[in-house]
């Protein structure tokens, strides 16, 4: 009787288990409705206090903006019970779409940042949960609640990514951590910010028209959709990635400050010059070499004569005078073209031929590069390599 009421217990136990996982299964999309709707109730309670926010003038704007905070709050909470209520169980249960496969996958990407970088995760959470509720409003396909949305969703993404790079940027301006002193991971970060706002944020701002300030940056767009097609190799990126600088000049300048972009840039020309340096085939590494000339160009030209403050008057002297032979060239555009493109790469190769001898980094495979380019066009005289002398061979460089 004893073994027959085991095995009667084992099996009930079996049973029920069967009944509850059963039951989970079909109570999960009532979980889902339930939370749609006050997604839903929230959503619209945030749009409102959004609308009422930036629109009126007439009531106490500190209350509005109290009213709104309150409301976006009570929203991303709604949100962030949708995912661990519905998308968790779904998932554990097996009946989970591959969208709530890689949602699910994404929030624990995001939660994974709380320990360590406790900053970033916050923001990165906030523009988690909202990305996941505006994919859903695109699903429904009603065009009214996205028109509404949108003004709200557009808002609080360029506030959410320019916290996102300002972060960025307090790191990349901290010496103090000798981890932090190379930077290449927090460069990364910064490059995969900026092309994730202008694939997401200012694709849908020119699209809709949402803001005028973005039609200065259209042509730059457009450019950066040219590397959205295809394979990229290092040069590809190189270039993407002065795109995508050129861009944060303009919607990013308190985010990603011009001391945080300078540095962006010399990291970018450092590729740049490993990359010709090592290439091998001589097609490429002219291309490659084409390339660092407009990547010098982009930095000289775009981002270093805007600059105010620098670290010693000697370097501001320097650049005074390398500016004032650029203008001077420059005047060649319109007489004689090609002599303007001889004399501009003649300029910045000596500029950058300057830097490199002073810096303390081996460029010596580049540098004799650079001065075969200048042999070339004349401005360097070779002598021959070397001499005998005492029945010893005596090398000679070449001069100027």
């Amino acid at each position: 009787m004893e073994e027959r009421s085991l095995r009667i217990t084992g099996a009930d136990k079996t049973f029920f288990n069967k009944i509850t996982k059963t039951l989970t299964k079909i109570l999960i999309p009532t979980k889902i409705g339930i939370n749609g709707m006050l997604i839903s109730i929230k959503r619209n309670n945030v749009m409102k206090t959004f609308e009422n926010y930036i629109n009126n003038e007439e009531y106490d704007n500190e209350e509005l903006e109290k009213k709104y905070d309150t409301a976006y709050e009570a929203y991303l909470g709604s949100l962030d019970k949708y995912v661990m209520d519905s998308i968790y169980k779904k998932v554990k249960n097996n009946t989970a779409s591959e969208f709530e496969k890689n949602a699910l996958s994404k929030y624990y990407e995001v939660t994974s940042l709380k320990e360590s970088e406790y900053i970033e995760y916050k923001h990165r959470k906030q523009k988690y949960l909202i990305e996941l509720d505006y994919e859903g409003i695109k699903v429904e396909g009603k065009e009214k609640i996205i028109d509404r949305y949108n003004k709200f969703y557009l808002a609080k993404m360029d506030s959410l990514y320019k916290a996102i790079l300002k972060n960025y940027s307090i790191k990349v301006a901290d010496n103090t951590n000798s981890y932090d002193a190379t930077k290449e991971w927090i460069y990364t970060k910064i490059f995969y910010t900026l092309e994730d706002y202008i694939q997401n944020i200012l694709s849908l701002k020119i699209e809709t028209n949402a803001n005028e300030n973005v039609k200065e940056v259209v042509a730059e767009y457009e450019k950066y959709e040219s590397y959205t097609v295809g394979k990229l190799d290092t040069r590809d990126n190189i270039e993407k990635n002065m795109v995508l600088l050129g861009i944060s000049r303009k919607l990013f300048t308190h985010s990603l400050p011009l001391v945080v972009a300078e540095q962006c840039y010399e990291k970018l020309l450092k590729d740049a010059r490993i990359l010709v340096q090592d290439t091998k085939m001589a097609g490429k590494r002219e291309r490659a070499y084409s390339m660092l000339i407009n990547l010098m160009e982009d930095y000289n030209i775009k981002l270093l004569s805007t600059k105010v403050y620098w670290d010693s008057p000697k370097k501001r002297d320097e650049y005074k005078a390398f500016w004032n032979r650029y203008q001077q060239i420059t005047k060649l555009k319109e007489t004689d073209f090609i002599e303007y493109i001889k004399q501009k790469e003649i300029l910045f190769i000596k500029n950058d031929m300057q830097k490199l001898q002073e810096g303390k980094t081996d460029y010596s495979k580049i540098l004799k590069y650079y001065k075969r380019k200048l042999i070339d066009y004349g401005v360097m005289k070779q002598i021959r390599n070397s001499y005998q002398s005492k029945g010893k061979y005596i090398k000679v460089k070449e001069v100027a």
